[in-house]
């Protein structure tokens, strides 16, 4: 399993919503490195807060490699943090 440093920002083409108490969105896909991606519906989600500034951490798969991506809400942009290959887990 290869964990590959991105740090790229990216474009969203698309989010899902998940049901439940509170509307959650998340990534459904992708542009990154001229190639579009398309995640399945079984992410999950973290809020981070960095003083004021409230950051959310997005753990996706597209079924065979694994995505983190981080959204900041202040500027509207997506960051590829990284990719991780074959495990379906990312650390």
């Amino acid at each position: 399993m290869n964990k590959i440093v991105i740090n790229q920002e990216v474009r969203v083409t698309s989010v899902y919503f998940r049901p439940g108490r509170h509307l959650k969105g998340f990534p459904k896909r992708m542009e990154y490195g001229g190639r579009e991606y398309t995640f399945l519906e079984s992410g999950l989600r973290y809020l981070v807060q960095k003083g004021q500034q409230l950051i959310e951490i997005f753990d996706m798969t597209d079924g065979s490699q694994d995505y983190r991506l981080k959204f900041d809400a202040s500027g509207q942009i997506w960051t590829l943090i990284g990719i991780k290959e074959g495990n379906h887990a990312i650390a």
